[in-house]
């Protein structure tokens, strides 16, 4: 029997190799919440339901901005100097607020 050792190499190998039986109690647990802030990126914040009512609130349309595309990646708080006032610190402040509480 000349490929005896190979099977047997095989059927080790499958052993090995075999898909593990996941239990309730070994499946990793669940990835935090996503928390939210004014130095979350823009994008971010409009890609979730909840903190893009935040903005509608505070910054109406500000995903409809002609430069939406050039500052999206940043956050409003790296966004406000640029904003020529639009967006103050108390604003800042308060949707901080608003953000912080989504859960």
């Amino acid at each position: 029997m000349k490929f005896a050792p190979l099977a047997a190499f095989g059927l080790a190998l499958a052993a090995v190799t075999a898909p593990a039986v996941v239990t309730a109690q070994d499946a990793p647990a669940p990835a935090p919440a996503t928390t939210f802030s004014v130095d979350t990126p823009v994008e971010v914040l409009v890609a979730d339901a909840r903190a893009k009512a935040v903005l509608d609130k505070y910054l109406p349309g500000i995903d409809q901005h002609p430069a939406y595309d050039q500052f999206s990646a940043l956050s409003l708080r790296t966004l406000a100097p640029f904003s020529q006032g639009m967006i103050t610190e108390e604003l800042l402040t308060k949707i901080d607020a608003d953000l912080t509480a989504i859960k």
